[in-house]
């Protein structure tokens, strides 16, 4: 008699009564599934089967800063940076000049007006320059099509984002919140980008023809809806070629911004409460040059989420032409144990995104748990198609972890098919963020903010199959 393996041995005893009841659980033998075949669905040779209960001190970390995070078996850890002068809170980060022979890294710090806002990381040295000092909690930061780097504010509705040309080149720009004065040797280098509006920037992804998506890292407040996701399309496209050498000839200087609402059922009237997937519009936003955008978001009843954090591209569908995003909505686990999750948005072709012709859809990749709870930032793996999820919990079942997420595969859910904890902080105060890969999806980039050193940490992680 042939051997029955035990998956198809539980649907046949699902027949007469549960798996339960003959003390077998399923979704233990899908997660040690998972972790026994790491290295042939993710690449991995092991995984981290919980979460660091330790909380290093700031001499232990100083003398090896690789010792901040534990990594599943064989990933390599080394240390970009670690320089005194290296900003606190070092958010997202981009790779410059590409994403094939990078030489360095241009990052946003999420401190105060007087620390430094930008800068930029040498790969081969560590050495850090500040770039830019002005901005308040600067978050996303992103290299664009046309050869610029975009960065951008998590501060309320007074948020804005910047575009800066040969990040190399620019040094000790001082930027005027206040005034949007930009000045400094290098300042002409800087440019305020109004056309995109002002939020809570965080999640940020660029389409080749310059397209934005972009979301409102915004809690919903006595009955407001929470955080909005916004589209920038630009007045004058991107249509490849060499990078621009002037300011004026980015697609950022101009465009209409639509922000997502949910809903099409009696006439695109079926939105509200409880319409957080599934089809829905690009609404106009009237006089998007400059605006207040969560003011915007409340008049025009957008669809809200709970604290929109990091966004990614899918690179798989735009290598095909579609456009597909994934997102991460925090949640609130201490106080409500909503513990978050990934929604996935596609919006049709580029061409059709572009037109603002295509229906766009949401739908839930990844719902939180006790464990996998409050995601923040994210990341897509070329190669693998991976999506690495960054958590910035309260620490309920300990330190702060890294998770590893199939995409869906032909299965019947859109779920994610997957995740597994790739590592695990070992330091109660810090959290994972600005996690991204080279070009390769072998070589992995991130910081771990809030450590105990009091300045940046940034890492390098190989490894991968």
């Amino acid at each position: 008699m042939k051997r029955v393996g035990v998956g198809v041995l539980v649907l046949l005893m699902g027949a007469s009564a549960s798996a339960h009841s003959f003390g077998f659980d399923f979704g233990l033998f899908r997660d040690a599934f998972l972790a026994r075949n790491a290295r042939t669905l993710f690449g991995l040779f092991g995984t981290v089967g919980a979460s660091s209960q330790m909380s290093l001190d700031a001499a232990t970390i100083e003398a090896d800063p690789r010792k901040v995070a534990t990594f599943a078996k064989r990933l390599r850890v080394d240390v970009v940076s670690a320089e005194a002068n290296l900003g606190a809170n070092v958010d997202m980060m981009a790779l410059w000049p590409n994403d094939v022979h990078p030489t360095h890294l241009i990052v946003c710090n999420e401190q105060g007006t007087t620390e430094p806002g930008v800068q930029r990381i040498a790969l081969a040295t560590g050495a850090v320059e500040t770039i830019l000092t002005g901005t308040n909690s600067c978050d996303p930061a992103h290299r664009t099509p046309w050869g610029t780097i975009l960065v951008a504010e998590e501060s309320g509705s007074t948020g804005s984002a910047l575009e800066i040309i040969d990040p190399l080149h620019t040094t000790g720009v001082q930027y005027d919140r206040s005034t949007g004065v930009l000045s400094g040797a290098d300042a002409g280098n800087v440019a305020l980008r109004r056309a995109l509006g002002h939020l809570s920037y965080e999640g940020v992804g660029i389409l080749p023809n310059g397209i934005v998506y972009y979301g409102d890292e915004n809690r919903p407040s006595q009955g407001t809806p929470g955080g909005a996701y916004f589209k920038f399309v630009p007045t004058a496209p991107w249509a490849g070629g060499a990078p621009i050498t002037d300011l004026d000839d980015s697609p950022l200087v101009d465009g209409q911004v639509y922000g997502l609402r949910l809903g099409l059922r009696s006439g695109a009237t079926d939105y509200g409460q409880g319409t957080q997937t599934g089809l829905g519009t690009w609404v106009a936003i009237p006089g998007s040059f400059d605006a207040d955008l969560r003011a915007a978001a409340a008049t025009l009843e957008l669809t809200g989420y709970y604290r929109p954090e990091d966004l990614a591209l899918d690179l798989e569908a735009l290598a095909s032409g579609d456009v597909r995003f994934c997102a991460n909505n925090t949640g609130n686990e201490s106080n409500d144990l909503y513990y978050g999750e990934a929604i996935c948005v596609t919006d049709g072709t580029l061409d059709q995104a572009l037109a603002n012709t295509a229906t766009p859809e949401v739908q839930l990749f990844v719902v939180g748990t006790p464990q996998l709870a409050m995601m923040d930032n994210m990341a897509y793996q070329p190669g693998r198609g991976l999506w690495i999820l960054m958590e910035d919990g309260d620490q309920l079942q300990g330190n702060n972890d890294m998770w590893a997420c199939l995409d869906d595969g032909a299965d019947e859910d859109l779920l994610s098919d997957g995740c597994v904890r790739i590592a695990t902080l070992n330091d109660l105060n810090a959290e994972w963020t600005g996690g991204l890969f080279d070009a390769s999806g072998k070589r992995f980039y991130v910081s771990v903010q809030h450590n105990a050193t009091g300045h940046g940490i940034v890492l390098e992680v190989t490894g991968w199959r």
